[in-house]
């Protein structure tokens, strides 16, 4: 029996189907593809949003924060403003 040497095998066409699946290279990074990036991007970037408002939440009770950062949102710089005197603020 004669073995198939890369000399003796002649390149022949293999036979597709125009009804079979019609396949191509999908371009890649380590195995992730831009589809899988843009959803991994899209929930970290929802879980930092979230955990974000958690933190202001969290430290909204705080002088400085209320002032370097609450007091300059439109709608929530009236809330944060106190008219009480420092006289009478047992805070």
């Amino acid at each position: 029996m004669v073995l198939p040497t890369p000399l003796r095998m002649a390149p022949q066409p293999s036979y597709k189907s125009p009804y079979g699946p019609k396949y191509h290279y999908q371009p890649n990074f380590a195995g992730w593809t831009m589809k899988q990036g843009a959803q991994l991007g899209f929930k970290a970037g929802a879980f930092g949003g979230v955990a974000l408002f958690a933190v202001i939440f969290y430290a909204s009770g705080i002088p400085r924060v209320q002032n370097d950062i609450l007091m300059k949102i439109p709608f929530l710089e009236k809330y944060y403003v106190k008219d009480i005197p420092a006289s009478d603020n047992p805070f």
